[in-house]
């Protein structure tokens, strides 16, 4: 086999490894056939010397050569969209990372409430003894507005200041007070009724300003403890229609859980767009394979620059 027919079948197999190369990557059945097909027509002339070999090489310039180069600049397209995706994605962990860090824990909230149930249980014992001693003792336990400071961003709910006056709106025959505390007579009576049993429920923020809401152990009652005023009055929660209060995580935990779920479509979305062809593409490559898969190809091998012109024009469009 002489030297120019040697040199014509290398350089077909390094085509036909491009070629390979980029079926794998986009993991396409109609590159994967064309590639096949290439296979098929390169070795018909690896085993006919009588086979004009110059053919193969026009095959190669007119046909494979365009289909690489159009495969190229998609997967370069591609990668380039997928690159700006996966910034995304990074700016998003790192988001992730930042905001995780400061996620209150939510086990350490759920203990945290059971100890200011029990420090507002033990302030509305001292507040009904002081309030019927006519003393001026301060009743509230230590600390007690460190529960809402600490987790009122992340764990209590928002109402509007519509809500909030309604809420906190009382007549002065309504309640007992003095200078420490303001309590509703009604809830009072209910509190020593049931000996004092109640829990918190939830919060609710509205700007700077918190209510804790607590609930009755033993009945279907709630009353809210409003720390600006110390002041405790039945609470009404039809008019906290609208609010979700069901909602277990934090504030913030439900950015992260949000945050990764879009990470997650990002990745998945990214996968499919680094291997995408535009559909004008793959209906180009599907029409070039029944082509070349014809049993007369060779023989209309010099009139195929019809479709390597198609071919070579859609390397200059802006499908990707």
């Amino acid at each position: 086999m002489d030297d120019y027919r040697l040199n014509i079948l290398k350089k077909s197999s390094t085509e036909i490894n491009r070629l390979q190369l980029l079926s794998v990557f986009f993991d396409d059945e109609v590159i994967y056939k064309i590639f096949l097909r290439s296979q098929v027509i390169h070795q018909l002339f690896a085993n006919n010397e009588e086979l004009e070999i110059d053919k193969l090489d026009l095959f190669h310039v007119q046909f494979t050569e365009s289909v690489i180069a159009l495969l190229r600049k998609i997967k370069k397209s591609n990668e380039k969209n997928v690159s700006l995706i996966y910034d995304e994605i990074d700016l998003n962990d790192e988001l992730i990372t930042k905001i995780s860090g400061s996620v209150v824990n939510q086990q350490q909230f759920s203990l945290d409430k059971q100890k200011q149930s029990l420090k507002i249980n033990q302030s509305l014992r001292r507040l009904f003894a002081v309030l019927s001693d006519l003393s001026t003792d301060f009743p509230f336990s230590k600390n007690i507005n460190v529960f809402s400071s600490r987790y009122a961003n992340d764990f209590y709910f928002d109402l509007n200041t519509k809500q909030l006056s309604t809420l906190i709106d009382f007549s002065a025959k309504q309640v007992y007070s003095n200078i420490n505390a303001i309590i509703e007579r009604k809830l009072m009576g209910l509190l020593c009724k049931y000996d004092f049993r109640t829990q918190f429920a939830f919060g609710l923020k509205a700007g700077e300003l918190v209510i804790e809401v607590y609930q009755f152990l033993d009945i279907d009652k709630h009353f809210l403890f409003f720390p600006s005023r110390n002041l405790f009055l039945f609470c009404d929660l039809s008019i906290l229609n609208g609010i979700e209060k069901e909602n277990n995580l934090s504030e913030k935990e439900r950015i992260v859980q949000e945050m990764e779920y879009k990470n997650d479509r990002l990745k998945s979305n990214a996968a499919m767009l680094k291997v995408a062809i535009p559909a004008e593409i793959v209906a180009l490559l599907e029409d070039s394979y029944i082509k070349i898969s014809d049993i007369n190809f060779l023989n209309h091998l010099n009139n195929f620059d019809v479709q390597s012109n198609i071919l070579k024009a859609m390397l200059k469009t802006d499908l990707f």
